[in-house]
């Protein structure tokens, strides 16, 4: 089925079925609550954790629940964890939808951090995404992709740069007969003898000083990365 119908349909179920008994079992819902409901619906966090059985000693906190509140927290444009658990600590209902009953048992905030550290080792939100785009498009044809270099704030320093070698020097003109030149192979075409999982590897992770044009045609800088390299 087409991403649009698909949304389509699922939409009108979310209005018709699931939004009111939501809201008779957690309490009202806004716009931004019923946003989450949606991503939720959408990239289940819960297809990507697997069942095991308990061990001994003190069980880990329920890790799905932590996932919908970072979801959650994407949503309602939170910069820290510690505004994160505050506003699920004051909303009920956002408290209830991530899946936890009562206040008590809100994670701490080592515990969430030690949650993100996971998710991002795992790759949980790529995966997530992926089963998305083969859920929805597994039969459709892409005509175009659009990339956007949104500007992604980090809090840590840029990590230092190694330093340039020197490279020999030459006179400028044309080649002495017999002299070659060796032309310093590009990053552009470094990839065209990579694959898909080797592109992604050479992506720049650590943080570091963003520059670009904003649409205004003013240029922004910040300490981060972009959308297109995160």
């Amino acid at each position: 089925m087409p991403l649009f119908e698909s949304v389509s349909d699922l939409w009108c179920r979310f209005q018709g079925e699931l939004f009111p008994e939501l809201t008779d079992a957690v309490g009202r819902l806004s716009d931004r609550h019923r946003k989450l409901v949606a991503v939720l619906e959408f990239a289940p966090p819960e297809d990507h954790f697997s069942r095991q059985p308990g061990f001994v000693g003190r069980p880990c906190a329920d890790r799905v629940a932590l996932a919908r509140a970072f979801i959650a927290k994407a949503i309602w444009n939170l910069a820290t964890t510690r505004d994160l658990i505050d506003r699920i600590d004051a909303d009920p209902v956002l408290r209830r939808l991530c899946g936890w009953p009562r206040r008590s048992a809100i994670p701490s905030e080592a515990t969430f951090s030690r949650a993100f550290a996971e998710f991002a080792s795992s790759e949980l939100a790529a995966r997530m995404h992926e089963a998305l785009v083969t859920t929805a498009l597994e039969t459709t044809i892409v005509g175009h992709i659009s990339r956007d270099s949104t500007a992604i704030e980090a809090r840590e320093k840029p990590a230092p740069k190694p330093a340039k070698a020197e490279k020999p020097k030459r006179k400028r003109g044309r080649p002495r007969k017999g002299e070659v030149v060796v032309k310093e192979e590009s990053r552009l075409d470094a990839q065209l003898r990579m694959d898909l999982a080797e592109m992604i590897a050479d992506l720049p992770k650590q943080c570091d000083r963003g520059t670009k044009r904003n649409a205004k045609g003013h240029t922004v800088s910040w300490n981060g990365c972009s959308e297109s390299s995160c």
